[in-house]
């Protein structure tokens, strides 16, 4: 990350310190965990790779770790590893067979709405092991006065993770500025305008787009284990299903993807309009806050398809013009 972040990021880790409760916490430490799944996705989406697939990477990064602590005594510090492995694993399986017989566009997105929906499945049919569509809690150890555990990763004290959190958001980050540095990202580019005038001019388009996959769907994987962790219960429609690939979707978006910090905008936006929802209107209608999210994604999509952050730059860069 550029070091004139630096003041920015010391000003976020006080913040768990002035904040009025730990509910606001607890907030910082979802939009801190969201944005850096929405940057994973990120990855992906600018370069025109639309995948709606990363709520199985999540999904397989947060039953992993639950499961191997619960059946293994695996430490999360172990098991994180493992996940992301199995995650990106999962990626190169579908990806490589996509990218290598030029599946793109709809069609690409709809092979990966199809993996997210077989995790689903897989994670419910095996309700003995993973709970089903009940879920799973993994085994505590904050019990009889123990209030922390750094082997087992479980914090009583939401400013821990929030700074966790933190570390992961800035590495997300920091991954994101990389990648936008380097010859991937014209590479990228290049396919994504043509990708038959890329692979002429000497550029491995398989290659290109299976690495960036294997990226995205690592961060992925790990934001969904640290997520897992940090909520201590794990359940195939928050962490698997295909509404939390839309909602990985709809947030980057909404913030732009275009943009660094526009994933971590989204994370706000989404997590505000959601708490909004929630305190405004509750559950006395079924399926609106699903209803608001459809129409608000078609709506950006029409008028706003740089995303909030995106308007934001081009408006700044029109006013200095």
């Amino acid at each position: 990350m550029d070091r004139r972040w630096l003041p920015a990021l010391a000003a976020l880790a006080v913040l768990p310190w002035v904040v009025p409760s730990s509910y606001v916490v607890h907030l910082l430490v979802q939009v801190l965990l969201w944005s850096f799944i929405y940057t994973g996705w990120s990855l992906m989406g600018r370069f025109g790779l639309v995948s709606f697939g990363h709520g199985a990477f999540m999904g397989i990064g947060a039953y992993a770790v639950v499961l191997l602590w619960n059946f293994h005594g695996l430490s999360p510090w172990l098991s994180i590893p493992i996940g992301v492995a199995l995650a990106v694993a999962v990626a190169v399986l579908i990806g490589y067979p996509c990218f290598r017989f030029g599946i793109a566009g709809h069609y690409f997105a709809l092979v990966t709405l199809a993996l997210t929906e077989v995790v689903r499945s897989v994670i419910v049919a095996l309700r003995d092991t993973t709970g089903g569509s009940l879920g799973i809690t993994p085994n505590s150890v904050l019990k009889d006065g123990v209030t922390w555990s750094v082997q087992a990763l479980q914090f009583a004290d939401k400013r821990v993770f929030f700074y966790i959190a933190l570390a992961a958001w800035a590495f997300g980050i920091w991954v994101w500025h990389r990648i936008d540095k380097s010859m991937m990202r014209y590479a990228m580019e290049a396919i994504g305008s043509d990708e038959q005038a890329a692979a002429s001019v000497g550029v491995n388009v398989t290659r290109t787009k299976l690495a960036i996959t294997m990226i995205s769907a690592a961060l992925t994987a790990l934001g969904g284990a640290l997520f897992g962790q940090y909520q201590q219960y794990v359940n195939p429609e928050t962490v698997a299903g295909i509404g939390v690939s839309l909602q990985i979707v709809f947030a980057v978006i909404a913030g732009g993807m275009f943009v660094r910090f526009g994933p971590t905008v989204g994370a706000v936006f989404t997590l505000l309009l959601t708490e909004g929802l929630r305190v405004g209107i509750g559950n006395k209608v079924n399926a609106l806050d699903s209803t608001i999210y459809g129409l608000m994604l078609v709506l950006f999509i029409i008028y706003m398809p740089t995303g909030i952050l995106g308007k934001l730059a081009e408006k700044l860069r029109r006013a200095r013009a």
